[in-house]
């Protein structure tokens, strides 16, 4: 039985242009600074092939997602989804993937890169104390944005998407006039293995449309927000990071391995000079707070959703009587993140977090085929991905094929945390005298999906 968005008291009001300007504010990071000198060294020119590839097994994905997505329409995104098709076990260890794994750890780091790059025109930030006092500022004020007003917040997204966008397209015009023809010959083409790697990175690049879902028990009309929206922010992420990628091989080309730690920023030098490197320091600094916004606004929804379903304390559950927002949670999800941005050892664990949304995808992939399976239960218009399975087929193929270059090390460590995750599990259901035999049946059905697709 699915759920509705009946009693969950929170307000529609994201229209789509929000969920649109979301995915872009979420996807177009501090990345933009850093993957195209990594893409440059390992594909060379042909990295466009690379973003084109990559962006074919995104569109499978996201085709997935929204018609799950037309079907369940309940606040918490990827975990509502695999929680309604494999139950509470699957969905508690999406959501911890989600939140902690994916979103904490990620947004800790960001804010930190967000510094690093401020103590270039201000050298106080690199001190601990001077940074803490940052963090507690710029955290605390979006706090404030995202209790207030959920439609402020999408507003106040889609500024700093204008802003952080403005620069990028910039470099991207003016850089044409220094791009060299020779720069961008595709002499050969890469191993498979080069690929493989290269899409690894550029899914945890492009990473960030899964995230604006979260607030799904937010979003007008999902039948035509979801699809839309989706196609028009995936669509724009993709576009500017081609551009982007093929500014940089055009205007360094071999030389982008001297600059592989920022070499939109050497492009920058090279069209304005010094004032090139301060504007896309800006822009880097705005890029990564937004970034960081975006998911305050949708990630504490999982904790929310989590609540409701008895995973998480009740307080989490609750809406701000005046504002409609889940205030309780985004408090103690932004509390985490300045916590763990004040840590010295998350960013080791930023290789978890691309595995958990690997997992995540291929989670949601599962459950959206386990409901067009069972379509008939499934009540009102929703909509239908053609092809039967071969399109989620497609798109499991291609998240298995991303999760086989990760490393031993990397593999190990996201077992180790799912084998954390699911012993805590069992502790709470233990406490709540709830029998285990649906974390059994759940893992029966995610199974019995997996062999009717392949």
């Amino acid at each position: 039985m699915l759920k509705t968005n009946a009693d969950e008291g929170l307000k529609r009001v994201i229209g789509v242009r929000g969920l649109a300007a979301t995915i872009v504010n979420f996807s177009i990071g501090v990345g933009f600074n850093a993957v195209p000198a990594i893409i440059c060294i390992q594909l060379g020119a042909a990295g466009i092939i690379g973003y084109v590839l990559c962006a074919l097994m995104f569109a499978a994905i996201i085709l997935c997602y929204v018609e799950i997505g037309s079907r369940v329409k309940t606040t918490g995104g990827s975990y509502a989804y695999v929680e309604a098709a494999f139950g509470p076990f699957a969905g508690f260890i999406i959501n911890w993937l989600f939140f902690f794994g994916w979103g904490i750890l990620g947004d800790a780091a960001v804010i930190n890169l967000v510094a690093d790059s401020l103590s270039v025109v201000f050298p106080p930030l690199a001190n601990a104390v001077e940074r803490a006092l940052l963090f507690s500022f710029l955290l605390g004020g979006m706090v404030l944005i995202n209790i207030f007003n959920t439609k402020k917040s999408i507003r106040f997204i889609t500024v700093i998407t204008v802003i952080k966008l403005v620069p990028l397209l910039g470099i991207v015009v003016f850089g044409m006039g220094y791009m060299q023809a020779a720069n961008l010959r595709i002499d050969h083409l890469p191993s498979l293995r080069s690929f493989g790697e290269t899409a690894l990175i550029l899914f945890f690049a492009c990473a960030g449309f899964e995230s604006s879902l979260s607030v799904s028990g937010e979003i007008k009309d999902p039948n035509r927000t979801i699809p839309r929206g989706l196609l028009w922010g995936v669509g724009i992420v993709f576009l500017l990071y081609m551009l982007i990628q093929t500014t940089v091989q055009g205007v360094l080309g071999s030389h982008a391995i001297e600059f592989k730690d920022a070499p939109l920023a050497a492009v920058a030098e090279k069209i304005m000079g010094t004032a090139g490197i301060v504007i896309l320091l800006f822009a880097t600094a705005v890029s990564g707070l937004g970034s960081i916004n975006g998911d305050i606004l949708a990630s504490p929804r999982l904790l929310f959703a989590g609540a409701k379903d008895g995973l998480f304390p009740a307080i989490l559950g609750n809406v701000h009587p005046r504002y409609g927002t889940p205030y309780w949670a985004i408090i103690t999800y932004t509390t985490l993140i300045f916590i763990f941005s004040l840590s010295g050892g998350f960013k080791q664990l930023a290789v978890l977090a691309s595995g958990a949304l690997l997992i995540i995808y291929l989670a949601v992939v599962l459950a959206m085929v386990k409901f067009r399976l069972k379509r008939s239960e499934t009540p009102g218009k929703t909509f239908m991905v053609k092809g039967g399975l071969i399109i989620p087929f497609v798109a499991i193929a291609s998240i298995l094929y991303v999760l086989s270059n990760l490393s031993r090390q990397e593999v190990l460590s996201l077992v180790i945390f799912i084998a954390i995750i699911s012993i805590l599990h069992f502790i709470i259901r233990k406490r709540k005298n709830r029998p285990a035999e649906n974390a059994i049946k759940s893992a029966g059905d995610a199974l019995n999906t997996i062999k009717a697709v392949v």
